[in-house]
């Protein structure tokens, strides 16, 4: 299975990827994870994304897709993908599907994950105090809303048009969150 899992920063993706990979056997690819971990590494990419990062900016297309299709190929290869928190733009899924048709690796489901602002910035908050991220500060968190209303969000009508999207009510507990998930889910 080959799974996309949107929503706003704070929306729970990293919690629902982690528990939906480990349940379907899928390799969990969390975007923001992945980007964190090259910019802690002081890669050249790592390097060129650390300020966008930080203000909370979307990074360029060919980077993003760079740094994720390998990766998305040897999980097809393997047993298929979660991929989480990519695409982020519309332009960003055209440029990706193209990608993946040739590769065999399309997405078999979206998942959206709808959480309403108010709980969205309260979560981003006190994740900021327990993991200590620093592009979760209060102005951050504005910006990368901001972002996500204008750049992802129209990813939404995107899916949906492709009868790929399933929207789950995100606001309630994390173990609800993934049976909702489960029960939508092609066999």
């Amino acid at each position: 299975m080959n799974l996309l899992l949107i929503g706003p920063p704070g929306s729970g993706k990293g919690t629902q990827g982690e528990r939906l990979a480990a349940r379907f056997g899928l390799e969990h690819l969390a975007a923001g994870d992945l980007l964190r971990a090259e910019v802690e590494n002081h890669t050249e990419l790592g390097q060129q994304v650390s300020e966008l990062m930080k203000r909370g900016d979307l990074v360029p297309d060919k980077l993003i897709i760079e740094l994720l299709i390998p990766r998305v190929q040897a999980a097809v290869a393997a047993n298929g993908y979660l991929l989480d928190g990519f695409p982020r733009s519309v332009e960003q899924a055209v440029e990706a599907r193209k990608l993946a048709e040739t590769a065999g690796a399309v997405p078999d489901a979206v998942v959206y994950l709808d959480v309403p602002r108010a709980e969205l910035v309260r979560r981003i908050l006190a994740r900021a105090e327990t993991e200590d991220r620093s592009d979760d500060n209060p102005t951050t968190v504005e910006n990368r809303l901001r972002v996500f209303d204008e750049a992802t969000r129209p990813l939404i009508d995107y899916y949906r048009e492709r009868g790929l999207l399933h929207e789950i009510d995100a606001d309630q507990d994390a173990d609800a969150v993934t049976a909702a998930i489960v029960r939508v889910l092609p066999d």
